[in-house]
């Protein structure tokens, strides 16, 4: 099958199998190896990508499904003027540790600030609950969600001054 998906902002048409997970097509056809594949059940979410800004564990999603659609991957989140507040918290409080959760955790960080600027930490804590990260104890990525929600309000208010 033939399909048109917009990734990280580009569009790309592809001929597909009907049966391939849009993790592998993401990887495999495109070259993104920054979402990365897991467990393959959808238990772990280290595939966790944007679909229409919602984020979705990719190994569970057809590529298919994506067809006419926008995804978002984590390379996705750098923008014109640098890293992410989402990526500069990662780094600033130390909720890389090993990294192979980071990608999903990152895209799933985005699109809770995106719907709420200012998430408590039980909400931070709901947005990645089916995510599982082995090293950090969800401490540190928390604190990065926090330092990110802390930083783009202020970003936002030194530009609109």
């Amino acid at each position: 099958m033939q399909i048109t998906v917009t990734v990280n902002g580009e569009q790309y048409t592809r001929d597909v199998e009907p049966r391939l997970l849009l993790v592998h097509f993401l990887r495999n056809e495109l070259g993104l190896t920054g979402t990365h594949w897991g467990c393959d059940t959808s238990n772990c979410g280290v595939c966790t990508v944007s679909l229409d800004g919602v984020p979705v564990k990719s190994c569970t999603v057809l590529a298919v499904m994506a067809d006419g659609k926008t995804v978002g991957t984590v390379e996705g989140l750098e923008g014109p003027d640098g890293l992410d507040p989402v990526q500069q918290g990662f780094v600033q409080c130390h909720g890389l540790q090993c990294g192979f959760c980071t990608p999903g955790m990152m895209i799933t960080a985005r699109a809770l600030l995106n719907e709420n600027p200012d998430p408590s930490e039980q909400q931070i804590r709901e947005a990645i609950s089916g995510q599982l990260c082995r090293c950090t104890g969800y401490e540190n990525i928390v604190r990065s969600v926090r330092w990110a929600a802390e930083h783009q309000a202020q970003a936002k208010e030194g530009a609109d001054a």
